[in-house]
């Protein structure tokens, strides 16, 4: 017995030991945790409880120069069903009313949807799609349907929300206006056009604030001195004319339908700002559609052809070798330089002709011999003429990807014998749409040549943050005698050069006509097309606008590729319909066309230019902050009192407004 009770107190003393010891550490630990590795735990604990959430900055929109909306961020959303959320009986009772109301904003049939509805029931599904890219509108009705309408607990709801940037004109000038964005395979910023180049104006400058977490995925704001609001991005006001814009757009594509051509461009610059009132460009999809996919007036540098000759006329009467009634032989219309022909489009040439007869008809031999006679001896002084015109470097426009220009100086390793006489008719040398544009707009705006500009001002309301004022590249691009030479003969080139058919009795029109082989050295006959232009500006004694229209790779089956035939029109067409369509409050129609689907916003707007015509949206209900976004797009200045969804607006729907008004939401 007494062996037994002294085995027991002995099993006894060791289990105190292991108490005490186990207590020594746990009294070791607590001290560790709480002095040496206190500071880790409690950021730890800060982390997981309290965190910094990005407050986003409101985008600025990008606005034409008569008041319309180009580009604006309006919120859209994606609405997810978690299956496991409803109780059976709940599910049961309203599964069938939800699935026939679904059809109403989303289509297909309620069979469909009723059976998505209970597979995804049965597989436990807790992130089932219902429907993503869904306006306020269509969001707003989904949630009030049958067992959505009893919240995202017992109905399993899921609503998620993104801002997303639309154009309210469709594909229109879809390539100038550009966008910003993230690429998703990359995670590198990606853009184009006003958008990227203007992205440190429109982005702004997001906020901070530190919220605590209070339960499952709910966080409550905690004020605090490190709080930093957003600084909200600034509006863009670009020179775009919507009105100009819908139709140089319509011109250009009916062309490029009608000749089946690869793709084309159309720019309208305002004379005397260089503001570029409309650009274009449309490139053929294997469907024979066209989508504004590449900048070709800004991007695309190609040897021009016959619209390159306004240099050799302007470098002749500058330098007084030559005069416009300096009489030319076409020589039956070829004419050979060290082996190669040089041939008119005129099959046996044009006789003798005066050298402004020659540039009216767009003889090849005449405007070579009066380059190559006199400029042989001394092609630099040529050459220098081109590059006083700025044709030899890039405009320095505000977009990335423009086009570098070719022109051959003398010296270079591929000057040659017939460099010079090949430069006298557009070829040897490459330069972008733009660039010939700004050279004609420089005659019609009285020898200064400016800069194409897409943006006249950043604002911030109705304050001007920066203001861009036109700039001029040359002063003087010629003298005035030979200004007025070159103005004149310009303008007979359409009364009775070859863009005569352009001519008309009611406005009238001054330009050059283009037709260049492209490709006509690399792949043979068959890799061969060519690039129909004209360019100019109107009205011809006191121009307004300056316009440029390039078409390549019309179809050649016509027989008719000339620039006067497929790219002249589309002048004449814009031209006309400016000084003969032209509205007193520039109201666009909804855009038709098949490559212009419209996209919708909250209700549909229209597209106008004049803002008092734009109509105050009902927005009781709406959740308070989607409400300020809508409104601040539509120009208004927004005060709020309370927190919640809208319960009542001090502007009632369906009331005009102008930009700038003020408008109170009251918030419960």
């Amino acid at each position: 017995m007494a062996v037994d009770d002294k085995h027991i107190s002995y099993r006894i003393y060791l289990v105190a030991v292991f108490i005490f010891l186990m207590a020594i550490a746990i009294v070791v630990k607590l001290t560790n945790i709480q002095w040496v590795e206190g500071d880790y735990y409690r950021k730890l604990a800060k982390q997981r409880t309290v965190r910094n959430f990005v407050i986003p900055a409101n985008k600025g929109n990008i606005y034409s120069a008569d008041g319309s909306l180009l580009a604006t961020s309006i919120p859209n959303y994606e609405i997810r069903f978690d299956a496991k959320a409803p109780k059976t009986e709940t599910f049961e009772k309203h599964v069938k009313a939800l699935s026939d109301s679904l059809v109403t904003v989303l289509g297909k049939s309620g069979s469909y949807f009723e059976k998505e509805l209970r597979k995804a029931r049965a597989n436990k599904n807790r992130y089932y799609l219902i429907a993503r890219n869904l306006s306020y509108t269509e969001y707003v009705k989904i949630k009030g349907f049958p067992l959505f309408n009893l919240g995202a607990f017992k109905g399993g709801i899921i609503v998620e929300q993104e801002t997303v940037r639309k154009h309210p004109i469709g594909k229109i000038a879809e390539r100038t206006i550009g966008y910003d964005r993230i690429d998703p395979a990359t995670g590198v910023e990606v853009g184009k056009g006003i958008e990227w180049a203007f992205k440190n104006y429109l982005n702004g400058k997001d906020g901070k604030i530190l919220k605590q977490k209070i339960a499952k995925g709910q966080w409550k704001p905690i004020r605090d001195l490190n709080e930093v609001d957003p600084i909200d991005g600034y509006d863009v006001i670009s020179t775009i004319d919507v009105f100009i814009q819908d139709i140089a757009h319509h011109a250009l594509l009916k062309q490029l339908e009608d000749y089946e051509a690869d793709h084309g461009c159309v720019v309208v610059m305002e004379t005397e700002t260089g503001h570029v009132k409309a650009i274009s460009n449309l490139g053929r999809a294997e469907d024979g559609s066209y989508y504004e996919t590449t900048n070709y007036a800004i991007a695309e540098s190609h040897e021009p052809g016959s619209t390159f000759k306004l240099v050799d006329l302007m470098a002749v009467l500058e330098d007084k070798v030559a005069d416009t009634s300096t009489v030319y032989d076409s020589r039956g219309g070829e004419i050979r330089y060290y082996g190669r022909a040089v041939r008119d489009s005129h099959k046996g040439g044009y006789g003798k002709v005066t050298l402004a007869r020659g540039f009216e008809l767009s003889s090849n031999t005449v405007m070579v011999q009066a380059v190559y006679e006199n400029y042989k001896n001394n092609p630099s002084k040529f050459v220098n003429h081109i590059n006083s015109y700025g044709l030899n470097k890039t405009l320095g426009l505000h977009f990335q990807g423009e086009g570098r220009p070719y022109i051959p100086q003398p010296g270079d390793k591929h000057w040659s014998g017939t460099t010079l006489p090949w430069m006298a008719f557009g070829y040897n040398v490459s330069v972008t749409p733009m660039q010939t544009l700004a050279l004609y707009n420089a005659v019609a705006n009285n020898g200064v040549m400016v800069k194409p500009q897409f943006v006249s001002e950043i604002k911030e309301w109705n304050k001007t943050i920066k203001k861009f004022d036109t700039e001029v590249i040359n002063p003087k691009v010629c003298s005035p005698e030979t200004l007025k030479k070159v103005k004149a003969v310009l303008a007979n080139v359409v009364k009775k050069g070859t863009g005569s058919k352009l001519y008309s009795k009611d406005f009238s029109m001054a330009g050059k006509t283009g037709t260049a082989m492209v490709n006509y050295g690399n792949a043979g006959r068959e890799g061969m097309y060519y690039a129909s232009s004209f360019v100019g500006y109107f009205p011809a004694d006191h121009p307004k606008y300056s316009c440029i229209v390039v078409v390549h790779k019309p179809n050649t089956s016509r027989n008719n590729y000339y620039g006067a035939d497929v790219a002249g029109p589309v002048f004449k067409r814009i031209a006309q319909k400016i000084f003969t369509d032209a509205p007193s409050t520039n109201k666009i129609k909804q855009l038709d066309s098949k490559i212009a689907k419209q996209e919708s916003s909250y209700d549909k707007y229209d597209v106008e230019s004049n803002k008092k015509s734009k109509q105050i949206p009902d927005l009781k209900g709406m959740p308070g902050m989607d409400a300020i976004a809508l409104l601040e797009n539509l120009g208004l200045k927004v005060k709020v009192t309370g927190v919640g969804k809208v319960k009542n607006q001090s502007i009632q729907a369906g009331q005009n407004i102008s930009r700038n008004s003020i408008i109170v939401l009251e918030l419960s």
